[in-house]
């Protein structure tokens, strides 16, 4: 018999029971009045938990299809890629297989990124400026704020942020970020399982596109957007997936969205403790994700430490990219607790003292 399995992973993440259960409720039509209100809630709620007035749109794909429609939508010719880690990388080339003129600015990979690392390659042929908020294979949280004020200090171009494993794990005070999107997905910090992706997008980024040739058809935003004025999708929405995220959000909003982002927090920090005794921590310090911790191997067989996690219920994330048989992850955020961690913590002290 297969023994249930807690992940402590950095996506898909964990799911609790009672959410998937709210995935059962019979189904409706997309372009019915329950429709209408069911979308219009989640709307609402996302507004909410999330404490913006940027506009929201949602799109049935991976997030990755919504850092392609920023491309596709806000960059005729030019844009600028900043990269310190796979994701960073990954955008630059949707740009890149998108026709776009990418300036790659590449910041070592550990490091967060400065404002200063583009500033010397942006001028005003910069159309838009893609960066990532958390990046997964680093476990490095950019200072985002920081970066996007300095490029709207220097150039008028947009500023599209990747907050795939920041959104609802870290408190990025979206609105004070001065960011034309912010693009995140169901199976991270809101532990949902995968299928729907989340933009947060500013009325700059939709004039913007109006002058943009060949933005396709499934990501057009312009559609899209006047689809959800109507409070309705572009194309079939997964509904029982709508039906988790609204049940979800109801939840974070019974928790107290600044009590998310500490328990967050202190699961970052019990595991950042237990890296730097242990083995050693990847990321640099200041620049800690709450969402995810990167752990240097130091040696350590991780096939065999994760072999042994499996046994005992527990599974956590390999390196990933260039730092894939350097490195480990632990990924703390959703629906896990404090407790939890302190389990998983337990369990691999145990599994790597029989190693």
């Amino acid at each position: 018999m297969s023994v249930k399995r807690t992940l402590f992973t950095v996506g898909p993440v964990e799911v609790r029971k009672e959410v998937l259960d709210a995935m059962t409720r019979p189904m409706i039509t997309h372009r019915s009045k329950d429709y209408e209100k069911l979308q219009e809630g989640i709307v609402e709620k996302l507004h909410q938990t999330l404490d913006t007035d940027m506009q929201i749109i949602m799109s049935p794909s991976s997030a990755s299809g919504l850092l392609e429609a920023c491309v596709r939508n806000g960059v005729k010719r030019r844009m600028m890629g900043l990269s310190n880690g796979s994701f960073g990388d990954r955008w630059q080339s949707i740009g890149e297989e998108n026709g776009k003129e990418v300036v790659k600015v590449n910041g070592e990979w550990g490091k967060a990124l400065r404002p200063d690392d583009m500033l010397s390659h942006l001028d005003a042929s910069v159309e838009a400026i893609t960066v990532v908020a958390n990046e997964s294979s680093t476990g490095v949280l950019n200072p985002v704020k920081d970066i996007a004020k300095a490029a709207r200090k220097e150039n008028d171009a947009l500023v599209f942020v990747d907050g795939v494993t920041a959104v609802y794990g870290t408190d990025l005070k979206i609105d004070d970020l001065g960011i034309d999107a912010l693009v995140f997905g169901t199976q991270k910090a809101l532990a949902l399982p995968p299928g729907l992706a989340i933009m947060c997008l500013s009325d700059r980024l939709l004039e913007k596109a109006k002058e943009v040739p060949y933005r396709g058809y499934y990501f057009d935003l312009l559609q899209m957007k006047k689809m959800a004025d109507k409070h309705y999708s572009l194309t079939t929405p997964p509904v029982s997936l709508m039906y988790a995220l609204d049940f979800q959000l109801d939840r974070i909003l019974e928790e107290g969205v600044q009590a998310r982002y500490r328990r967050h927090r202190e699961m970052g920090d019990l595991v950042r403790r237990w890296a730097s005794e242990r083995l050693g921590l990847f990321a640099e310090p200041g620049f800690y994700s709450d969402t995810i911790t990167v752990i240097d191997r130091k040696g350590l067989d991780f096939s065999k430490l994760n072999k042994g996690l499996k046994e005992k219920g527990y599974e956590i994330s390999n390196g990933y990219g260039a730092i894939k048989e350097t490195t480990f992850r632990i990924g703390h955020m959703g629906d896990l607790t404090v407790d939890e961690i302190k389990g998983l913590l337990e369990a691999m002290d145990e599994v790597m003292e029989a190693m």
